[in-house]
């Protein structure tokens, strides 16, 4: 079963795991309970485009693989966000594949859809600090590794701060963090 680690991200290392999860349906059902919490099926399915006896089947498999629980009939997410790495065999990096390129797809339309609905409604300040960040360098693995647990380092006290202790101002901000080495 995955774990939860310290930032709130379920661990995922099981290539079954993350193939359950790379089904559309499910990663719709399952993103919707991590980003507004608790749901019962009834409500789930709608927005997953499906029937509640569908949603009811997708719930159940993904409970299967500790990715998701009941309570009494409400569905709950475990974990806030997700970390997924792939073993070394061909089933896993074929699992990791296919859960990263789920993942992709969902996030292309992020950025155009946050600049036609949500970044002409910011005031100055907000529209000041949000934006891309397009950033080519030249680094080695172990580099790349480590700039990657220094962000999380720095991520970690927004990530893991209960909304109910965010300043009055807070608001809910997405970073889209893409690290793609280029082949050579």
């Amino acid at each position: 079963m995955p774990r939860v680690n310290e930032l709130g991200d379920l661990e995922i290392t099981d290539p079954r795991a993350m193939r359950t999860l790379a089904h559309p349906v499910r990663l719709t059902i399952f993103e919707r309970l991590q980003r507004h919490g608790p749901a019962p099926v009834a409500e789930l399915a709608p927005e997953a485009g499906t029937t509640p006896s569908a949603a009811g089947r997708h719930l159940r498999q993904l409970a299967q693989h500790g990715l998701v629980v009941k309570s009494e009939r409400m569905w709950k997410a475990v974990g806030t966000g997700i970390h997924f790495e792939p073993a070394g065999d061909a089933a896993s990096q074929a699992a990791y594949r296919a859960l990263a390129n789920q993942l992709f797809l969902r996030a292309h339309e992020l950025p155009s859809r946050w600049m036609t609905e949500d970044e002409p409604r910011l005031d100055g300040e907000w529209r000041r600090v949000s934006g891309l960040s397009n950033a080519r360098m030249t680094m080695t693995v172990e580099e790349a590794a480590e700039l990657d647990e220094q962000m999380e380092k720095l991520l970690e006290p927004y990530v893991t701060r209960d909304p109910s202790d965010a300043p009055d101002d807070a608001r809910r901000v997405r970073l889209l963090r893409y690290v793609m080495p280029e082949a050579s």
